[in-house]
């Protein structure tokens, strides 16, 4: 009994240090867990998480008929919405082509007229009469005399002159 006794003091004092020193080791443990909560910490509260093993192995799908009609008028309605889209596009850019091809043919037709123009300014200035009788007498050629020339009358309207050799009468 006097080692009870005497234990009794002892232990007393033993299991009050143990109990301090777990307490101090879970005052510890708590803070680390404090600061890394404050750390991870997004709003005014902190978060608790709760691990929970859910095994979905023996669950089956169960076939919805409802849900998969649902799903194919979606998918049809869908695909209807694409169609339009995509045509409403390709008219769009068929427009914008058919203006660059309009602007470029416009461009094509004033480089036409341009060129017929040009082309119409050279036939007049090559055909010019006083131009023609200049060169001709660059040539030698002398003017025709009267009766030389004999115009012919084509059925279409347009006239034909046949140039005569002159006449040469010995002397």
């Amino acid at each position: 009994m006097a080692t009870m006794a005497m234990a009794g003091p002892e232990m007393g004092r033993m299991q009050t240090q143990a109990v301090s020193r777990r307490a101090m080791i879970t005052a510890e443990r708590n803070r680390e867990l404090f600061e890394q909560q404050l750390s991870r910490r997004r709003g005014p509260t902190p978060e608790m998480f709760f691990a929970k093993y859910i095994d979905n192995t023996r669950i089956v799908k169960a076939d919805d008929p409802v849900r998969r009609r649902e799903m194919i008028s979606f998918t049809i309605a869908m695909t209807l919405f694409f169609f339009l889209t995509m045509v409403y596009v390709w008219q769009h850019f068929s427009a914008i082509e058919v203006g660059y091809n309009v602007e470029a043919q416009k461009l094509q037709v004033e480089q036409m007229r341009e060129t017929n123009r040009k082309l119409r300014l050279t036939e007049a200035e090559l055909s010019d009469p006083s131009r023609i009788d200049h060169i001709a007498k660059q040539l030698g050629m002398e003017e025709p005399l009267p009766g030389q020339v004999v115009r012919q009358d084509d059925p279409s309207g347009a006239a034909v002159a046949v140039a005569k050799p002159p006449v040469m009468h010995a002397n």
